[in-house]
């Protein structure tokens, strides 16, 4: 899960016939591709976020949902293409001011992955206190925010991994962040997702497998194939929409993810 903060939006620069457009995409990608040596993982990815959006990305094992995330944060440099957030390219960025930007995101693994030697209130404001913004007080009692847990919890082994994830998530809200990208499960923490959102400003990318997340905080969905089934001329993003469209795709490969099958479709619907 990842989400970045609604800090002041970088200054743009005046462009002609501009000044009656929609606001410009948060996060943009531009005919992003990326390798790893020979491998190919990402090509020709062209993807607009808007400000406020929650986006989820699907697709199988192996097609590059996570690669796609260290991307946006700037973790992974794209072989080609142009990356731009809030206006501003990352690849054009010092390393103070991508640091600077990074601060905006927060990231919630898969599984929490949290510091199990520490208690869930020493994890939650273990990044304030290393940015050195601001110097969080211990509760006295459960936390305020929704799904709150006792500021005790969190010692190793006594806490169950649905409160892990809500701590976690509560992490990169604490941290002032907008963007969600990795899987969570329960229906209790879709609906700590949701109410995150309408205490917080805030903007998201969920990667996920779980069809019930997708329906309940989607506003989009857009789903990557991997490249090594695709012919050269095929675009990866296979779908681009919202999420009542995924069922009545033409597409017989996101239908089949959709219902679970397991066949192969070697071919795609149209050549």
């Amino acid at each position: 899960m990842v989400r970045l903060s609604n800090f002041p939006r970088a200054k743009m620069s005046n462009q002609p016939g501009n000044s009656n457009s929609a606001p410009p995409a948060l996060i943009r990608l531009d005919q992003v591709a990326i390798r790893f040596g020979d491998q190919a993982v990402l090509r020709g990815i062209n993807l607009d976020m808007a400000r406020g959006e929650t986006l989820v990305v699907i697709g199988e094992s192996g097609c590059g949902k996570t690669v796609l995330l260290k991307l946006i944060i700037g973790l992974l440099t794209p072989s080609e293409g142009r990356i731009t957030f809030d206006g501003r390219a990352l690849a054009e960025l010092s390393d103070r001011e991508l640091t600077r930007q990074r601060m905006r995101f927060g990231f919630l693994f898969q599984g929490a992955a949290l510091f199990d030697s520490l208690t869930i209130f020493d994890n939650v404001a273990f990044g304030l206190r290393e940015g050195a913004r601001s110097k969080p007080s211990r509760p006295s009692a459960a936390s305020n925010e929704p799904g709150g847990v006792s500021p005790r919890s969190g010692e190793p082994g006594g806490v169950s991994s649905r409160r892990l994830d809500e701590a976690a998530i509560r992490d990169t809200v604490r941290h002032r962040l907008q963007e969600v990208g990795l899987p969570i499960m329960s229906d209790a923490i879709n609906e700590l997702i949701l109410q995150t959102r309408r205490r917080h400003p805030v903007t998201s990318i969920v990667v996920t497998h779980d069809l019930t997340t997708v329906h309940k905080v989607a506003d989009r969905v857009v789903m990557l194939y991997p490249l090594a089934r695709l012919q050269p001329e095929e675009k990866q993003v296979i779908f681009d929409g919202p999420p009542k469209g995924l069922a009545d795709s033409g597409d017989p490969r996101v239908r089949q993810f959709v219902e679970g099958r397991s066949q192969k479709i070697e071919n795609s619907p149209t050549r």
